[in-house]
């Protein structure tokens, strides 16, 4: 989900976790549960079913060959994509975008989402070259031979001044994936802030089980020269999935809802929906 830290920090990160034997989503949320207040370990308790569904998911199963890593990526994509508005959103609810500028409550949450939108639309590659994760993302299908013509019409369509929903509605995509893209700019565009944080927080994590590294170990094994770019992409999630940013962003999610029973019930609820429409997306992958 974030992303931003340097790709020298995987492997050691990768080695504690790997002698912990410890799932790296467990893993996670264990490093930042280490402050929580009762009413996000009852958020937490709440999502854990869907989240155990997801890891458990039978996609995963298929991504065993290069032909199966292309066929998840073609849907992916639209989580990659569709992530940079909910991040935007947040930073401009939670950051001051205006002129004239003036501080906004938090700083902690500002540093967050700045540092995370650093990396996000700018991020380092090979040579130093900028890039941002969906286009990076978009290096990896085209290397693999995914095929990357229906998310490159729907932004077109976006840019041509199609609305988003018109244009999701439009777009030439499994209905799985456009219910998936719906839900995210319905609440990037009409949630309230406490909400979108949530989601953000809880419902948009990228769920890596072992498994799924250990059969992209074996797929890049049998193709280096198809797969190198989506690796090293993975690589930079697990990186940056811990303490950090998780830590910060539970802290982000406490500090909107505060002590309001309602507003931790609706973020609950978002968080939950969430990882359903993550779900239909990965039953979108299996149905092809």
């Amino acid at each position: 989900m974030f992303i931003t830290l340097l790709v020298n920090s995987s492997t050691k990160s990768r080695n504690i976790i790997e002698q912990q034997n410890v799932p790296l989503y467990q893993q996670n949320m264990s490093n930042a549960n280490t402050h929580l207040n009762p009413f996000i370990q009852e958020l937490q308790s709440q999502i854990k079913p869907i989240r155990e569904t997801l890891v458990n998911h039978p996609v995963y199963q298929k991504i065993n060959n290069l032909n199966g890593l292309i066929q998840f990526s073609q849907c992916h994509v639209y989580a990659v994509w569709d992530f940079m508005s909910l991040l935007k959103a947040l930073q401009n609810d939670l950051t001051c975008t205006q002129i004239p500028w003036l501080p906004t409550k938090n700083a902690n949450t500002r540093y967050l989402i700045n540092e995370i939108v650093l990396g996000e639309e700018s991020d380092t590659y090979e040579n130093n070259q900028r890039i941002s994760h969906f286009e990076l993302y978009l290096k990896a299908m085209n290397q693999m031979g995914a095929n990357t013509s229906p998310i490159y019409e729907l932004t077109q369509k976006i840019q041509q001044g199609v609305t988003i929903f018109e244009a999701i509605q439009q777009a030439n995509i499994h209905p799985n994936i456009k219910e998936f893209l719906n839900f995210t700019f319905e609440i990037a565009i009409n949630a309230p802030t406490h909400v979108k944080a949530a989601v953000f927080t809880f419902g948009r994590e990228d769920l890596i089980p072992d498994m799924f590294l250990e059969i992209l170990k074996t797929v890049y094994q049998d193709h280096p020269q198809k797969v190198t770019i989506f690796k090293y992409y993975i690589e930079r999630h697990i990186e940056v999935d811990g303490d950090h940013h998780s830590h910060l962003a539970l802290e982000m999610v406490e500090d909107l809802c505060d002590n309001d029973p309602s507003k931790w019930e609706e973020a609950t609820a978002a968080a939950i929906e969430s990882l359903q429409k993550r779900a239909l997306l990965w039953d979108a992958i299996v149905a092809n």
